[in-house]
């Protein structure tokens, strides 16, 4: 997951507890969460903050040890580039907490 055409950048990896994710912009945006380095989930919102604070209890993506963000008036289009990305990347599977969506 990096920049993107458009010329958004991610945020640097956070460790993903409340006092990090509160910070957040409430803004539109994609993120990334992982754990042991594998990306569990690739989302897109209208506000970053709140989707993140809800991913906080949300089963699976509440296991997630570190995300990123990325700020971007587009998040469905960038999420949905990100996502093509991984899938060629990863024999078409999607990241652990979005196989059953």
């Amino acid at each position: 997951m990096n920049s993107t055409e458009s010329g958004e950048s991610w945020s640097q990896w956070l460790d993903f507890d409340k006092s990090n994710v509160s910070s957040i912009p409430e803004c539109a945006g994609v993120f990334g969460m992982h754990a042991s380095m594998k990306i569990l989930f690739i989302g897109s919102t209208q506000n970053l903050r709140n989707s993140l604070l809800e991913s906080l209890s949300t089963p699976c993506r509440d296991k997630a040890k570190r995300f990123r963000y990325m700020i971007t008036e587009s998040p469905d289009e960038v999420k949905a580039q990100i996502l093509k990305e991984y899938i060629e990347k990863h024999d078409g599977k999607l990241p652990l907490c979005m196989e059953r969506i």
